[in-house]
Formats: C-alpha cells, sequence, structure tokens
C-alpha cells in the first residue's frame, strides 16, 4: 500500500481522477498504486512526483 502517495495527494486536494488526468493515466490506476497492487513504471513514477511536487524517494521508498 503506498500511503505517502495517497497522503500527499490529499494534502493537495487532488481526487485519483485529476491525479489520473495530470499524468495521463486512469483514475484506476492511481488507485491501484495506492492500494499496492500494481507496479508503475519509473516513467510514471517520475511523472507523478512532479504533479505532486515531491521527490521520488519521498513517495516510493520504503523505510
Amino acid at each position: 500500500m503506498n500511503d505517502k502517495l495517497k497522503t500527499r495527494r490529499t494534502e493537495l486536494k487532488l481526487s485519483q481522477a485529476e491525479l489520473a488526468r495530470r499524468v495521463g493515466v486512469s483514475r484506476q490506476t492511481v488507485n491501484m498504486i495506492e492500494s499496492g497492487s500494481y507496479n508503475p513504471t519509473l516513467e510514471l513514477c517520475i511523472r507523478i512526483a512532479k504533479e505532486l511536487g515531491v521527490t521520488l524517494n519521498d513517495l516510493f521508498w520504503k523505510e
């Protein structure tokens, strides 16, 4: 589960659908990334991080 992505998205008051539109994927894709059932490409990870104004490590690094 990617709580970091969901937390940052909600901090910015973005719906899954709006984030998906901005990065060029479906809402279902964003939902699957957040739930941990889909492993996005590096390119998609970069687009998401840029859109949310954070680094890849901020969103996807597991501690």
